[in-house]
């Protein structure tokens, strides 16, 4: 249980953390200020350099921690796709143009599946013998 709550606050850290940072990312940047956010481009710094690799790291353990307990391959591909999609935006790949769009489509894949998670949660396995 502990492990699907911190899943959650990983993906929901990503989430405030890039909606700090207008400059960044131009679509979360007005989605924070229509939200009434606007106040967090003033911890636009600590967000990014700080929380955001934070949370995307807690996010990453949890999904790898979660892959070796359950052995669901395809959900746990998907789930660790996201955090590594987001870190490699964050570190290597910051200075191309494209990788914005990755960076969108690693907390848009961290949310869906969180979101897969409460809906459809993983089953455990049972032996049959």
């Amino acid at each position: 249980m502990i492990n699907k709550i911190l899943d959650k606050v990983g993906s929901g850290g990503v989430w405030l953390a890039a909606l700090s940072c207008t400059g960044c990312f131009p679509a979360l940047g007005s989605l924070a200020s229509a939200l009434g956010l606007g106040f967090l481009s003033h911890f636009e710094g600590i967000a990014v350099n700080t929380l955001l690799p934070i949370f995307a790291t807690l996010a990453l353990l949890v999904n790898l921690y979660n892959w070796h307990k359950n052995k669901n391959h395809t959900r746990a591909v998907f789930s660790i796709l996201g955090p590594v999609a987001v870190l490699l935006t964050l570190y290597p790949l910051w200075q191309y143009d494209w990788s914005t769009y990755l960076f969108y489509f690693g907390i848009c894949l961290m949310i869906v599946m969180s979101v897969l998670d409460i809906v459809k949660p993983v089953r455990e396995q049972t032996c049959n013998v």
